[in-house]
C-alpha cells in the first residue's frame, strides 16, 4: 500500500471535525470514518518532500497535480471509504486506488476530443450526431460514480450520468484506431471521444470493474483548460506546488 503523508494542519482539522460530530447514528458513523483516516495519517511519515521517496505510481509518470490530489484525498478521507480514481486529463492517464488508498494500477485513457472542463447544458439528452465538435469535452471535478450499462448492454461506470459521461472499455469504429491511439505517446492522439473515458480492456477488467463495476466510487477528473485550484481548492491549499519535489 502506498504511504501518503499529510501536513499537520490537515490532521488537526480531521480530529476537530470528528469531535464536532453529533451523537446520532449518522454522526457516530462519520466520526468513526474520520478517526480511521486520522489513524492512517498517524502511521505515515512526517511531511518532508525533499526526503520523501516517490511511490511506484508516481514514478510511473503521475503529474504533480495528480500526486497532490491523491495525497489530499487519502489524507482527508474525501473519498469517504470508497474506491477512487484520478483521471489526469493533461496526461491522458487514469490512476485507480482501492478504498484504503492502495494503488490498483495506472493506464493511458482516451478522452473527449475538445479541451474544456464543463459539459454543455442538456448534452446527456442529445444523440451523439448532434454533439458539436467543441462540445466533446470530458468534464472536470469530483464525481460519485455508479455502475451501469449502455444501450447495447455493455457494463460501464457512470462518471456523470446527467451528462452521459462514462468510463468504459475501449471500443468504437475500427477506422478510429482507438486501441492504437491508447498506445501512442502523443497525447493529442488520445483525444477522440465525445466526452467519455476509454480505458484499455485488460486494465478495465483488472483494475476498474472489480471496484467501480460493483459499487459506488469517487472519480476525480483534473482540468485541462482551467486552473487546478478552480476545481480542487482544498487540495491546492494543502499541497502547494512549491512544496512538492521537482
Amino acid at each position: 500500500m502506498t504511504s501518503l503523508a499529510t501536513p499537520d494542519p490537515v490532521l488537526r482539522e480531521i480530529l476537530a471535525v470528528s469531535a464536532a460530530q453529533p451523537a446520532t447514528p449518522a454522526g457516530l458513523l462519520r466520526r468513526r470514518r474520520l478517526l480511521a483516516s486520522a489513524g492512517m495519517l498517524l502511521g505515515t511519515a512526517a511531511w518532508a518532500p525533499s526526503a520523501r521517496a516517490a511511490a511506484p505510481w508516481e514514478r510511473a509518470g503521475a503529474s504533480l497535480d495528480a500526486q497532490r490530489l491523491v495525497r489530499w484525498a487519502a489524507a482527508t478521507g474525501n473519498h469517504e471509504g470508497m474506491p477512487f480514481a484520478v483521471i489526469d486529463k493533461p496526461a491522458a492517464t487514469i490512476h485507480v486506488f482501492g478504498p484504503g488508498g492502495d494503488h490498483a494500477g495506472s493506464a493511458p485513457v482516451l478522452l473527449g476530443s475538445a479541451l474544456g472542463d464543463h459539459s454543455a447544458p442538456g448534452i446527456g439528452q442529445r444523440p451523439l450526431s448532434e454533439i458539436r465538435p467543441h462540445e466533446r469535452t470530458t468534464p472536470a471535478g469530483r464525481f460519485v460514480s455508479e455502475p451501469g450499462s449502455n444501450l447495447q448492454g455493455h457494463d460501464i461506470v457512470w462518471i456523470d450520468y446527467p451528462s452521459a459521461v462514462s468510463l468504459h472499455r475501449v471500443r468504437g469504429n475500427p477506422a478510429e484506431r482507438r486501441v492504437q491511439r491508447l498506445a501512442s505517446p502523443v497525447l493529442a492522439e488520445r483525444r477522440i471521444s465525445h466526452g467519455c473515458v476509454n480505458a484499455p480492456t485488460d486494465f478495465y477488467n483488472r483494475c476498474i470493474a472489480p471496484w467501480f463495476g460493483r459499487e459506488a466510487g469517487v472519480v476525480y477528473v483534473l482540468p485541462d483548460a482551467e486552473p487546478f485550484a478552480a476545481f480542487f481548492p482544498a487540495a491546492d491549499a494543502a499541497y502547494p506546488l512549491a512544496r512538492l519535489p521537482s
